[in-house]
């Protein structure tokens, strides 16, 4: 069985963004259903997949990350509202046997993502 995870990477200061919060939503039916919620470590990461082998099926998903949280914790000086404040990145598996890897490049003005290994 498959299994998903991420981490988040502050291209600003070039270091893990460790302390933000995620929550994992499943879209059914075009609603969003809560699944799980961590707060990645000093590593950028999570500490287990936030989507584990037993709940883990084909499907389509949003991962939500706190960004703003974050760099209002580590620059006082942002202006408000934030130009980022939470980044949510919709993406589908349809591979319920392969690791889903979600990483995010982020800074207060942008960012990216891929599916990584």
């Amino acid at each position: 069985m498959g299994y998903l995870t991420t981490h988040i990477l502050d291209t600003t200061h070039g270091t893990p963004a460790a302390g933000v919060a995620i929550t994992l939503y499943e879209l059914i039916d075009g609603n969003k259903v809560q699944l799980n919620t961590s707060i990645t470590n000093s590593d950028g990461r999570c500490d287990q997949p936030i989507l584990p082998e037993k709940d883990f099926h084909q499907g389509v998903y949003e991962l939500e990350f706190a960004i703003g949280d974050y760099y209002r914790r580590l620059d006082k000086q942002l202006a408000e509202p934030l130009f980022l404040d939470e980044v949510v990145i919709r993406f589908g598996i349809n591979d319920a046997t392969s690791h889903y890897h979600v990483p995010v490049l982020v800074s207060p003005y942008g960012y990216s993502t891929y599916r990584g290994s």
